[in-house]
């Protein structure tokens, strides 16, 4: 599964584990978090105030 901004936190999680360090570091507690589910990568990066370019590269998925 490629994983792209557009990618639910979850499917990121599950696919790439050591991306919750990444989210850890942008202050997003997205593990364990209900929301994580539903929620997208570029959605989560909208409700935190982080720039989605900045989360993707480091993540190392496209935007």
């Amino acid at each position: 599964m490629e994983i792209t901004a557009d990618s639910t936190i979850y499917d990121l999680l599950k696919t790439k584990p050591e991306a919750a360090a990444v989210l850890f570091k942008f202050g997003m507690g997205c593990v364990g978090c209900a929301i994580a589910r539903g929620e997208t990568i570029r959605e989560a990066a909208m409700v935190h105030g982080i720039p989605l370019e900045e989360l993707t590269a480091a993540l190392g998925i496209p935007a």
